[in-house]
């Protein structure tokens, strides 16, 4: 079952226990910031919000933030993460400084490839709000194993959210505590640079094809072979 907060004015995340969406709230549309699991029913929750228009934001095209799009017609994701999308949904490409306006609220698009290659983060400058989906958070585990992530790109990316860190004094990820303080952009590189150095200690995941590498301040998910991946590979 799909829980709502509210995190302030016009802001709201949906949560089913696993991941979560957020939806900001204009006077003539709304923004959605992914939809859940093919069977998170998020539409429901939604319409119990608001009943304006609703535009689909999608932070990147894993199952559990782009399932629930078998609930919409529409959706705007970077072109990179296409090809995990299953829905049969009208799909608008995502770039670097797109910004989208609903009511007091100003998202620009900041590219954050490695967790996957068309991973975008959604940042509000004025507001100092970030929503990384998946790829800042505390604790972890973040996901970087299998074909479609990068650990040298998502090294990349978390540098150019620490040059943003700045202007941001909330950050609202897609799995486990929410908020959090900016300190964690900072702190998920630091232990993301030790997984690539192989200094970090690991064990088997139970029931999964990865390792779990436990960091000072992040596990992650990874292979040897994920670990060794490069920004240009």
């Amino acid at each position: 079952m799909v829980q709502t907060q509210c995190l302030g004015e016009n802001l709201y995340a949906f949560f089913d226990g696993h991941v979560r969406q957020f939806l900001l709230v204009g006077p003539d549309r709304a923004l959605l910031l992914d939809t859940g699991y093919d069977r998170s029913h998020l539409r429901e929750a939604v319409r119990a919000v608001t009943d304006r228009p609703v535009q689909v934001l999608l932070t990147h095209g894993d199952p559990d933030h782009a399932g629930g799009l078998v609930d919409f017609d529409e959706a705007w994701l970077q072109e990179r993460d296409w090809p995990l999308v299953k829905a049969p949904v009208k799909l608008h490409p995502l770039h670097q400084g797109d910004a989208f306006v609903c009511g007091d609220y100003r998202l620009e698009v900041v590219e954050i490839p490695g967790h996957t290659y068309g991973s975008v983060a959604f940042l509000d400058r004025g507001k100092g709000l970030l929503f990384p989906g998946d790829s800042v958070q505390k604790d972890g585990p973040i996901y970087l194993f299998g074909n479609h992530r990068n650990v040298g790109l998502y090294i990349q990316s978390q540098r150019s959210l620490l040059a943003l860190a700045g202007e941001v004094h909330t950050v609202y990820p897609c799995h486990h505590d929410c908020p959090i303080d900016p300190v964690y952009i900072g702190r998920n590189l630091e232990d993301t640079l030790a997984l690539q150095a192989g200094t970090l200690p690991s064990e088997p995941t139970p029931g999964m094809p990865c390792r779990t590498y436990r960091g000072k301040w992040t596990a992650f998910y990874c292979t040897e072979a994920d670990r060794c991946r490069t920004a240009g590979n």
